[in-house]
């Protein structure tokens, strides 16, 4: 061990407060409260709405016995940071980590290599731990060398020197030249790869948190990483849920891959790619291997995610099926409409209009530009009385946005097109007679799951968890059978949507039957406070909480209206 104390530039950003301080500093100044669950997400809740954002509201609104911290992983300062859900009461703080470099230039930034108080041999056998580290977790999976380091040189509370800053010696520099040849990259390429690297490891693993009795991590990357240091350090539980494979998609993205393409832990060392890309792959494949192991329950949306988690280093022992769920009643109203256009529809199906609705992001990735080839496939087949809206933020890949603008003018579609952007999806669903996702990425889509429960039907891609809740026979504990509520396709198969559409409006018998089996697989599978229960037990289990859960779920709009007692920090 060597004793360090990490100097600071006496220069102020201009982001500083009155106080001089930056945002982090702040932070640290912060009093936080012991809570039951810390829940850790990346770029999501509170300040982003929709996805795995709504499923992390309801769990916290849905379970009201237990107090709640966020911790809120973002790239900078810049990000946004309003509330966009007002905090529950039971949320007792937000706490804000930045991942950017410069976010932490007085303190990352500002390490030298004499601030390691070592000497050359000193350093050369830090340098020589670290690739010994790495090969441990990477040829043998074992991860306490690695968490060795990091209590000696990233753990605010435990660390005795600045780790990051033996990246600029000349000792860890040759011993990256003789340690690990096969990067495949320059000297100097080499060092600022890793230099990204031990950023983002020190920015997530540099500051200590705030106590939980159990951290939540919502994905397997930097907010798995986090809630396993934190877990660690207060000497509590770390609890992991998949809500899509995101090494895989990481990695995919990276690729520009198809994001239905699966990924195993040892394609970093096979793939045809640069040595950049190379040393990205290994970064994010060996964090989920690093992460893995510290989790004791993983929870994830559907059977088959577990199968193909496997592949990429994760217990299956530990894996545990959890759905996301709906809260049937606030869905009676539009059932209820739904069922008599149902009736309509049957008596002069002729002369109806077929309403398809797409809800999502207007991004490459939900595949709205295949869906309006689909569309001109219909047209072009003798199939005018269709017509699409699409529901979803337009802002977010603006040069999609207007390729999908182009693309309906150029098909001529503008009669049988109509986006809208964001609007108040529930408030319209009995308005829709076929949900259409032609995505090329899910997890298990809440927007599925409320189309379901107003008993409307899916035409969609068959990625994640599709099958599931679309396709599969789902049997009950009394020995009754749901069968399909839809159609699914591959991914990008324009020519297989419109098929599938066809298929859908042309026989009335099979369109009655998969709007009743959409309701009924909600109300016997995915009923939010039977989610909410189990993840209730798990907290319970895991946090040594003995004390038993005293209520029944309800949507109950009160429990989110106090945000009096809650503190944003930024």
């Amino acid at each position: 061990m060597y004793p360090f104390t990490l100097s600071r530039a006496k220069h102020r950003a201009t982001t500083t407060d009155a106080l001089g301080l930056l945002p982090a500093q702040r932070q640290r100044q912060q009093e936080y409260e012991e809570v039951d669950v810390a829940i850790v997400m990346e770029s999501t809740y509170p300040y982003l709405k929709g996805g795995v954002s709504a499923v992390v509201h309801d769990i916290v609104v849905g379970n009201p016995d237990l107090t709640y911290g966020i911790i809120h992983i973002a790239w900078d300062s810049s990000s946004p940071h309003e509330d966009l859900y007002g905090m529950p009461s039971n949320v007792k703080w937000v706490r804000v980590v930045y991942l950017s470099m410069q976010e932490h230039r007085h303190d990352f930034m500002a390490a030298r290599t004499k601030d390691l108080g070592m000497t050359s041999p000193q350093r050369a056998e830090l340098s020589n731990r670290i690739f010994d580290a790495l090969y441990a977790l990477s040829e043998r999976r074992e991860t306490e060398p690695l968490w060795q380091l990091i209590d000696e040189g990233f753990n605010e509370r435990t660390r005795a020197y600045p780790l990051w800053a033996v990246l600029g010696s000349k000792e860890f520099m040759h011993a990256l030249t003789e340690r690990m040849p096969q990067l495949g990259l320059s000297l100097s390429e080499s060092f600022w790869v890793l230099r990204g690297f031990f950023s983002l490891a020190y920015a997530v693993l540099g500051e200590t948190m705030p106590k939980a009795r159990v951290y939540h991590a919502h994905t397997t990357g930097y907010a798995s990483l986090l809630g396993a240091a934190a877990a660690r350090d207060h000497g509590t539980s770390f609890l992991l849920t998949e809500h899509n494979l995101y090494v895989r998609d990481t990695v995919n993205t990276l690729l520009e891959r198809n994001m239905a393409l699966s990924i195993t832990s040892t394609d970093y060392r096979t793939f045809d790619v640069t040595a950049e890309q190379r040393a990205w792959m290994a970064w994010w494949i060996e964090m989920g291997h690093f992460c893995y192991p510290s989790a004791e329950v993983i929870t994830y949306l559907y059977p088959t995610a577990i199968t193909e988690a496997a592949e990429l280093g994760t217990d299956i022992d530990k894996a545990v099926v959890l759905p996301n769920g709906m809260t049937i009643e606030e869905f009676e109203e539009k059932y209820h409409a739904r069922q008599a256009a149902v009736e309509k529809i049957a008596q002069d199906r002729d002369q109806h209009t077929w309403k398809l609705v797409y809800i999502a992001r207007v991004v490459p990735i939900k595949g709205l530009m295949d869906l309006l080839s689909s569309m001109d496939i219909l047209k072009r087949h003798g199939y005018p009385n269709l017509h699409l809206d699409v529901l979803g933020p337009t802002e977010h890949v603006p040069e999609y946005y207007e390729a999908c603008l182009a693309k309906i003018e150029a098909l001529g579609l503008q009669d049988m097109v109509t986006i809208h952007g964001t609007v108040n999806v529930r408030d319209m669903l009995d308005q829709f007679d076929l949900l259409v996702l032609p995505s090329y990425n899910e997890g298990q889509p809440i927007v599925v799951l409320e189309a379901m429960a107003a008993g409307i039907p899916t035409v969609g891609s068959n990625v994640g968890g599709m099958s599931q809740l679309v396709a599969d026979d789902l049997h009950t504990a009394d020995g009754r059978t749901w069968g399909a509520c839809g159609e699914l396709l591959s991914a990008g198969d324009v020519e297989g949507m419109a098929r599938q559409i066809r298929t859908v409006i042309e026989d009335t018998d099979r369109y009655r039957t998969y709007c009743a089996n959409a309701r009924g697989r909600v109300e016997d599978f995915f009923q939010l406070h039977e989610v909410m229960s189990s993840y209730n037990q798990i907290y319970r289990m895991l946090g040594n909480m003995d004390a038993e859960r005293n209520y029944e779920y309800t949507a109950n709009p009160a429990i989110a209206a106090d945000t009096e007692a809650i503190e944003i920090v930024s």
